[in-house]
């Protein structure tokens, strides 16, 4: 082959290439696609629990944030373990058939796939929500202390109570069945109650019926080392600047790591921007 058709070949294929990058930037983008976007930070801690995984099918869309518990990497080997459960059992299952029948699976399934993954030396667990989202309705589960919000018109409303004792202790001591002093006693502890990982799981936050969704609403999904940490009112300050969810996920975290605390947990987030059609 001669140095002339070496040379006209590569100028071929850079025109080719030229072509193929002038379509794309061009190209139209999908009206009403999600705006997905999500950041972690591992905080002050020596290893990072949190997990975070999105899928986007011609189905809808799903989300889902995992904060991981345990030693010897069980907390993190946990939270994979229910992300990689949920992505999977949404590519081989119409989870919008029957949303609380998905998510009781999912639930169900990571709970088990948790216990034969790590033994009695090396426990772990998981806090995990998850959200689904198709033609404008929001479905969500939670398991534990991850919350599921929606920012809409400056206001950031949370979706999820969370499975935490202090959530528990409220519920109790408003229907009488807790003393005011055991309740103030259980709300200072702010320990978890459930989660996925252990014997006799059963109990999920569903959804009572779907959320309608509007143009331009913003769904997040944050593990309490956001949430603890961050003023409300700074996350939704964030969530108002109009920025792509990416860029906000971002900010966050990186919010999480100037501020003065001492110690800080694992902080995941992740931000759905709905551009379809309102409700």
């Amino acid at each position: 082959m001669t140095p002339e058709t070496i040379l006209w070949g590569l100028g071929g294929l850079a025109v080719i290439l030229l072509l193929i990058r002038f379509i794309v930037l061009r190209a139209p983008r999908l009206s009403g696609g999600p705006d997905v976007g999500s950041s972690m930070t591992i905080g002050s801690r020596e290893v990072q629990e949190d997990q975070v995984g999105t899928l986007y099918t011609s189905s809808g869309l799903l989300t889902v944030l995992a904060d991981g518990m345990g030693k010897e990497y069980g907390g993190r080997i946990a939270s994979r373990a229910a992300v990689e459960t949920f992505l999977d059992l949404f590519k081989d299952y119409n989870a919008f058939d029957n949303p609380q029948y998905y998510f009781r699976k999912a639930f169900a399934a990571a709970n088990r796939a948790i216990l034969r993954i790590l033994d009695n030396e090396r426990r772990g667990s998981a806090s995990v929500g998850a959200a689904m989202i198709r033609d404008g309705w929001l479905y969500y589960a939670v398991v534990g202390n991850v919350k599921v919000c929606v920012y809409r018109n400056g206001d950031l409303v949370p979706m999820s109570a969370g499975h935490t004792l202090d959530v528990l202790a409220e519920e109790k001591f408003r229907i009488g069945r807790l003393s005011r002093e055991d309740a103030l006693v259980l709300l200072e502890t702010h320990r978890l109650y459930n989660y996925v990982g252990q014997d006799g799981f059963k109990d999920v936050e569903y959804i009572d019926r779907p959320v309608a969704l509007r143009r331009g609403d913003i769904i997040v999904l944050m593990s309490d080392g956001v949430y603890d940490l961050l003023p409300w009112r700074d996350i939704e300050d964030i969530l108002a600047h109009g920025q792509d969810c990416q860029r906000m996920a971002f900010e966050i975290t990186e919010r999480v790591n100037t501020t003065a605390a001492e110690h800080k947990d694992n902080a995941s987030v992740i931000l759905v921007r709905w551009n379809g059609g309102g409700r």
